[in-house]
């Protein structure tokens, strides 16, 4: 890989045996570092319901360092999605500033929503590809 820094955006639906998923365990082994944000531990903890996974969540997910997003990322991301709109490409709000994130830190995307294909195909965004 060319960066040893990864952004997280998992779904919380994609299937085990994924590319993606293959590629965060390899990642978590080889002591690369994954950044994630308070959005995506907020949209895992939305779809579990449970003490025991929620907790499970919060623990796993204590171990990462949180990116938080400035004034200038909500800014850049409002941009953005409007640029995307205009090429056709719809984004949500947290997607574009999921987006804004990684491009403002130079960080590469390891997501298993599809979308974020369309979106990189239009900006700076980039995604781990399989090798």
């Amino acid at each position: 890989m060319d960066t040893s820094v990864w952004s997280l955006a998992l779904r919380r639906d994609a299937p085990a045996g994924r590319a993606e998923v293959g590629m965060l365990v390899w990642a978590i082994e080889s002591g690369e570092t994954l950044l994630t944000t308070g959005l995506v531990l907020q949209e895992l903890l939305q779809g579990f319901a449970g003490p025991k996974s929620w907790s499970q969540i919060v623990e796993r997910f204590s171990a990462l360092p949180l990116i938080v997003p400035d004034r200038d990322d909500h800014i850049e991301a409002a941009e953005l999605r409007n640029h995307l709109r205009r090429k056709g490409v719809q984004v949500g709000t947290i997607d574009a500033l999921l987006t804004q994130l990684c491009i403002r830190h130079d960080l590469t995307m390891l997501t298993a929503d599809q979308d974020f294909t369309h979106v990189a195909e239009h900006s700076r965004l980039k995604l781990w590809a399989r090798p």
